[in-house]
């Protein structure tokens, strides 16, 4: 039988590697050869999500502290009022206990919807300049949602009318209505009305109350004016 010997020529392709053994062999010299640089950049990956941990954590434990002060503050705000119906004498009871709740937690959930809460407080307590200030920050923080914009803006102008400033007081109901949402729209445009009639603009005021007869859906404004226009 003829001799079945290996060429020298294949011993040398047989020697050689293959283009994948030849990539995974320079993949492992390059990681001998930066080994302690990828050691720093593991050390650090690994810092960044520890460091990451705690902070959220911290959010989460600062959430949990703030809803606890916000309930508190509430369930004793009730607890005063409740006694013989004095707004004024509940807000006393809590001035501080919010004013905490902003100090230390104001980047919190809690925190922001306490400012609209207190500022409800304020209000029925008669503290139009408190109110005014909580809800102005209310919407800074929380003005892209647009129903609570909306609650926002409209409250703003009640405020300013109470403090009889309806120039100030049109503005912020002309933001409603010329917004996008339709949320409480012929609240403001009613609002707006009436403020019209005050400035002796009868064509300003007229327009509104067409707005509001105009508009779909029931309305609690729309039978005062439809009267209003007729009237005219």
């Amino acid at each position: 039988m003829a001799n079945q010997g290996v060429s020298n020529e294949r011993k040398r392709e047989l020697t050689q590697m293959d283009p994948f053994q030849e990539s995974i062999s320079r993949s492992v010299e390059w990681v001998l050869a930066h080994k302690k640089l990828l050691m720093i950049s593991a050390g650090a990956l690994v810092g960044v999500v520890v460091v990451f941990s705690a902070i959220l954590f911290s959010f989460k434990q600062s959430e949990v502290k703030a809803s606890e002060l916000a309930a508190k503050a509430y369930e004793k705000y009730e607890e005063h009022y409740s006694q013989d119906r004095d707004a004024r004498k509940g807000y006393d009871a809590v001035k501080d206990d919010f004013q905490t709740l902003f100090d230390e937690y104001p980047n919190t959930s809690a925190g922001r919807m306490a400012l609209i809460n207190f500022g409800n407080i304020c209000f029925e307590a008669k503290d139009y300049d408190h109110a005014f200030d909580l809800y102005s920050r209310a919407l800074s923080s929380m003005g892209d949602k647009a129903g609570v914009k909306n609650f926002l803006l409209c409250t703003l102008g009640t405020i300013c009318e109470l403090k009889n400033d309806p120039e100030q007081g049109k503005s912020y109901y002309l933001r409603v209505e010329e917004g996008p949402s339709n949320l409480l729209k012929d609240d403001a445009r009613f609002a707006l009305a009436l403020i019209y009639e005050k400035l002796n603009d009868a064509d300003a005021s007229r327009r509104m109350y067409e707005k509001i007869a105009e508009s779909q859906g029931t309305s609690m404004y729309k039978a005062i004016a439809q009267a209003r226009i007729s009237a005219q």
